[in-house]
C-alpha cells in the first residue's frame, strides 16, 4: 500500500509517529516519508535513528495553514496525530488546546483537499466520547472536522477517517513511565486515584498496525475503534510494584471513573466488524450510496443494536495482573 508512496505524519516525532515509521520502514519502500512537527531538538535526536535516504524532516506548526500545505505537496497519506493532550494543561490552558487541536485539524484538512492528498486518518482519543474535559471536546470538534472533511472534499479524491482508542501502554505521558519513576525513585507507596478506575489498554504496537488497516479499510467518513482490553488501575499498581501499597489521591480535573468509546446515542450507527468497531457518519456524504457494511478490505459489519455501549468497567475482555505484567515487560 505504502510502496513508492509518501507519507506525511503531523506530530511525528512522538511515540506513535516514531513506532509508525519504524514500522512503515520495515515492511514497505516508501519513496518519503515526512515528519511534520515543532520541536527541532526532537527531529535532530530522531534522524539519529531514522536516517534513510526516503526520510525528510519538515519543522511546522498544524496552527499554520501555509507551512502546512507545503509540507503536504505531492504526499499520498497523511497521519494526524499532533495534539495537546494533557487533560488538566488543557483545563488550565484552553484557547491553546483550541488552537492546536481545533484549528490545527481544520488547517489539515484544507492542506490535504489543497493538495489532492489519497487518504488522511486521524488519531482520537476515548475522550472524545461524551467528553466531559477541555481536551475531549477538542478531539470530538476535530473528529467532526474529519469526518465533515469528505464532504468539504467535494469532487476532490482525498477521503477522511478517525482512529479513536484508549490509553497506549508506555506511551510519553502515560500512567506507566509516571509509575516506574516513583517506583525507580524508592517511593514508599503508588498514588491511586479511585480504586473503582478502570482503563482501556492497547499497546502501541498494536496501535499501529490498526492505523495501517484502517488505510486500507476505509471508505470516508468512518470512526474506527479497535476492540482492545481494559484494566484495573489498582491491578496495574500490583503488576508494577507488588510490595508497594496504594494511597488514594482523588480523581484530577477533568478525568473520567471508566473510559467511553461507543456512547449509547452513537450505537444506531455503529457497526461491529471481527477486531473493530465503526461509527459511520451521520451526514450523508457526495457519494452518499456507500455501504460500510462492507470495508475496502472486504470485511463485512453487523449492526450492534440501540442499547449498546463500549466502556472500560463493562467490557468483557479484562487483563489481569500477570498479563500486565507480561505486556510491561514487552516495552
Amino acid at each position: 500500500m505504502f510502496n513508492d508512496k509518501s507519507i506525511l505524519i503531523t506530530g511525528g516525532t512522538g511515540s506513535f509517529g516514531r513506532r509508525f515509521i519504524a514500522t512503515v520502514l520495515k515492511h514497505y519502500r516508501p519513496a518519503r516519508v515526512v515528519v511534520f512537527s515543532r520541536d527541532e531538538l526532537k527531529q535532530f535526536e530522531m534522524q539519529q535513528s531514522f536516517n534513510a535516504p526516503c526520510m525528510r524532516y519538515f519543522l511546522g506548526d498544524v496552527r499554520d495553514g501555509e507551512r502546512l500545505s507545503q509540507a503536504m505537496r505531492g504526499v499520498d497519506y497523511v497521519v494526524h496525530a499532533a495534539a495537546l493532550k494533557h487533560v488538566v494543561a488543557a483545563e488550565y490552558n484552553p484557547t491553546e488546546c483550541i488552537r492546536t487541536n481545533v484549528g490545527g485539524a481544520e488547517n489539515v484538512v484544507k492542506a490535504a483537499i489543497e493538495n489532492g492528498v489519497h487518504r488522511v486518518i486521524a488519531l482520537s482519543t476515548d475522550k472524545a466520547a461524551s467528553p466531559i474535559n477541555l481536551y475531549g471536546a477538542t478531539k470530538l470538534l476535530s473528529d467532526k472536522l474529519f469526518v465533515a472533511g469528505n464532504n468539504i472534499a467535494g469532487g476532490h479524491k482525498t477521503r477522511f477517517a478517525v482512529v479513536r482508542y484508549g490509553n497506549v501502554v508506555g506511551s510519553r505521558g502515560s500512567v506507566v513511565p509516571f509509575f516506574q519513576k516513583l517506583i525507580d525513585d524508592g517511593a514508599r507507596d503508588l498514588p491511586i486515584t479511585d480504586v473503582r478506575m478502570t482503563r482501556f489498554w492497547i499497546t502501541l504496537d498494536h496501535g499501529v498496525d490498526f492505523v495501517i488497516k484502517g488505510f486500507a479499510r476505509m471508505r470516508g467518513g468512518e470512526l474506527f475503534i479497535p476492540k482492545i482490553p481494559s484494566i484495573l488501575v489498582t491491578d496495574l499498581a500490583r503488576a508494577m510494584a507488588p510490595h508497594l501499597p496504594h494511597r488514594v489521591v482523588g480523581i484530577r480535573a477533568g478525568e473520567k471513573l471508566h473510559e467511553l468509546m461507543v456512547p449509547l446515542d452513537d450505537a444506531r450507527m455503529t457497526l461491529e466488524f471481527d477486531d473493530h468497531y465503526v461509527i459511520c457518519p451521520v451526514a450523508r456524504f457526495n457519494d452518499s450510496d456507500v455501504d460500510y457494511t462492507q470495508d475496502g478490505m472486504g470485511e463485512v459489519g453487523r449492526p450492534v443494536g440501540e442499547e449498546f455501549e463500549y466502556r472500560s468497567d463493562t467490557n468483557p475482555h479484562y487483563l489481569s495482573v500477570e498479563q500486565i505484567a507480561a505486556l510491561n515487560r514487552e516495552l
